[in-house]
């Protein structure tokens, strides 16, 4: 393969596009395609093969689907192309999610099947949101067994933007042979991987032109009022005022153009690069809607995953970047550009500059991060998904502690959705969005750091608390020659209102336990505290210190300490305590067809339904309402994807605590217990 460099310098336009769908539609299958037919590599690569530019990783390779970022970059005819794939998968969208903004235009690949319609529209709602100018690809149209129509009927209202057909297929049989530019009014036989042929229009296909393109030049009369004068007349529009409107509104967000053809055979390849040529935005209109007209660049991610080291994958912009070039860095300090290389998916080249709207990798800008403006204050959020799923991990050979901190801070710079800390337990947490993502990072863990661990599901935060008050005596008397211990507490222990904590207070009269020593008695009370009678924290307790006894030789701060631990352990032992559990407010986001199931799934988790309402401004979506016990989450991602087409997705966070019933509980009590 060759490995391509930005020309623009001598004239040529560079656009950046981006690549998006659902997991299996075929971007990377496409973005081969875009690169074959353009002549950037001398043969079309297959997934299936593992011999595609992009998906050079491992894991992707391994997976058979995309697992990060990847960027690629192609020259057709007087322009400069940069394709930026994302992830379609879940697990992996959030890798891509800077650069999509930060391209011009992005391609949505679907499937032609209107039954996997529904896949699209949070893909197209983030689009909106965002700004993000679209088109949509209908790849895989030799496999479709529906019509065009009925796809763009499911689309319509999962679309603020109208659809605008620029095809319509022709079909012999059950098979899709060719196509009908409607702006052309020319119709197209596929060939395998050559360029369509064009053959005159029947008279039946000729009706059938008619038909669409009349109605795509309805859509676009809608913000043209020339067009709609004309249409209304009777009158023929020009091809250039076609094509001006085509382009116009495509950048504008107030249309998405639809084409369609087949990545693997090369079907429609060429005739979308003409749209590409014609209809992407400016790299300067993308700029000015991101807000960052005065920057040199913005850095889109940060990749550990080359042989080169550390790389700030920067969008360029407003005027060219050179190695050693000196900018200001987000905070007003000087960043120095360090060498900068062109990627063709793994591979590089270095370059010594790098003209406006190019996407370059800058070795040696440690000081930078994903969202960071160069040669303006300021940066752009990298917004960071919701993290669902978490492992307990730890090194296998315990030399490799401190390699595990660096690797996993590696793995966290350069991934969104990937987090890891330390838990209460101090054990080493690697949070992710799902199952898959954590174990693609465990796997780059081994492969590019050599660190072994060993994984596990993390505990739930189990509390206890108690149900009547005590009152209990703590004593503790230790002689082993000279002076001794000694130190005598009374105490009362009583339940409080849930979510009150503890407190501490004291009623000693008569000085029967000294001043200096009563903060001690409260730190014993803590020290009993921190693990009850059923073995876990105690909560919602309150401790008063009502009498004591001390010796004026062998009493001591840590003597007061240790007999306030005896006598609170003692009374939580006494006051029937009871176990309780985490329960978190679950929110669900789900297509309407699956709304059914996965109430019924949370049901069966022990779930307490609080209510089910349209998702605002969706299509056929519900938002989803449930009480759900903190144990009852493990797993639960993989299911809601199992029962929506991988399309749910929730978010939890901590409510209340809450009794367990009698039976759990003692299940639980006796692991905890076998445990220590």
């Amino acid at each position: 393969m060759m490995v391509g460099t930005s020309n623009n310098g001598n004239g040529k336009r560079v656009r950046a596009v981006a690549l998006v769908g659902p997991a299996g539609a075929g971007k990377t299958s496409l973005a081969e395609a875009l690169l074959s037919a353009a002549g950037a590599i001398d043969r079309q690569g297959s997934v299936d093969a593992g011999s595609t530019v992009g998906d050079g990783s491992a894991e992707a390779r391994a997976r058979g689907g995309s697992t990060e970022l990847n960027l690629m970059r192609f020259e057709w005819l007087e322009d400069s192309f940069l394709l930026v794939d994302s992830p379609g998968s879940a697990g992996f969208a959030a890798d891509g999610g800077l650069a999509v903004k930060a391209s011009d235009l992005a391609l949505v690949v679907i499937d032609p099947d209107p039954q996997r319609a529904p896949l699209v529209e949070p893909i197209l709602r983030q689009l909106e949101a965002a700004a993000i100018p679209h088109a949509l690809f209908v790849n895989k149209i030799d496999q479709a067994h529906g019509n065009i129509e009925d796809l763009l009927t499911a689309l319509k209202p999962m679309s603020a933007a109208a659809l605008v057909a620029r095809q319509i297929p022709i079909q012999e049989g059950e098979q899709i042979t060719g196509f009908v530019d409607l702006a052309l009014e020319r119709a197209y036989h596929y060939r395998p991987g050559k360029p369509s042929e064009q053959f005159p229009l029947d008279e039946d296909l000729r009706e059938q032109e008619e038909a669409a393109r009349f109605l795509m030049l309805e859509k676009l009369a809608d913000h043209d009022d020339t067009l709609l004068e004309q249409l209304l007349s009777d009158e023929v529009p020009s091809l250039e005022l076609v094509f001006g409107d085509l382009a116009r509104e495509t950048r504008s967000g107030l249309a998405v153009p639809v084409l369609f053809g087949s990545a693997l055979n090369g079907y429609g390849v060429r005739r979308l690069l003409k749209m590409l040529r014609h209809d992407v935005p400016a790299p300067a209109e993308t700029a000015e809607r991101l807000g960052i007209d005065n920057a040199n660049g913005l850095v889109l991610k940060i990749s550990h995953g080359n042989a080169i080291g550390r790389l700030a994958l920067t969008r360029i912009f407003n005027r060219p970047l050179t190695e050693g070039a000196e900018v200001a860095g987000p905070d007003g300090q000087p960043v120095r550009a360090g060498a900068l290389f062109a990627l063709q998916g793994s591979a590089t080249n270095k370059i010594g500059r790098a003209e406006p709207g190019d996407i370059v990798g800058i070795a040696k800008t440690e000081s930078v991060r994903a969202g960071d403006l160069l040669g303006a204050k300021g940066r752009i959020a990298v917004e960071r998904p919701v993290t669902n799923c978490a492992l307990a991990v730890a090194v296998e050979n315990h030399k490799d502690e401190v390699r595990l901190s660096t690797a996993l801070n590696r793995l966290a710079e350069e991934d969104p959705g990937l987090r890891w800390g330390q838990n209460g337990g101090n054990e080493t947490l690697l949070h992710g969005i799902n199952d898959e993502h954590l174990a693609v990072a465990l796997e780059r863990l081994k492969r590019r750091y050599g660190v072994g661990v060993t994984v596990h599901r993390p505990g739930t935060s189990y509390k206890e608390s108690v149900r009547k008050p005590v009152t209990q005596r703590g004593r503790h008397k230790k002689q082993s020659g000279g002076h001794g211990q000694f130190a005598d507490v009374t105490v009362e222990l009583r339940p409080l209102e849930r979510g009150e904590g503890f407190r501490f207070d004291e009623r000693i009269t008569g000085g029967a336990v000294p001043k200096q020593w009563i903060p001690a008695v409260e730190q014993g009370a803590r020290d009993a505290l921190a693990k009850g009678p059923l073995g876990f924290p105690v909560v919602d307790v309150a401790v008063t210190l009502t009498d004591g006894q001390f010796h004026s030789v062998d009493s001591s701060e840590l003597a007061f300490r240790t007999a306030g631990r005896i006598a609170v352990s003692d009374a939580l032992a006494a006051a029937v305590p009871y176990l309780l559990e985490p329960v978190c407010h679950v929110t669900v986001q789900t297509p309407g067809f699956a709304t059914s199931r996965i109430g019924s799934a949370v049901a069966s988790r022990r779930g307490q339904m609080l209510g089910i309402s349209p998702l605002e401004g969706w299509s056929r979506w519900d938002v989803i309402e449930v009480l759900l016990p903190e144990s009852e989450l493990h797993g639960l991602e993989a299911e809601l994807r199992s029962l929506s087409q991988g399309m749910a997705r929730y978010e939890a966070h901590f409510d209340h605590l809450a009794e367990v019933g009698h039976k759990l509980a003692g299940e639980i009590v006796q692991r905890q217990h076998e445990l220590t």
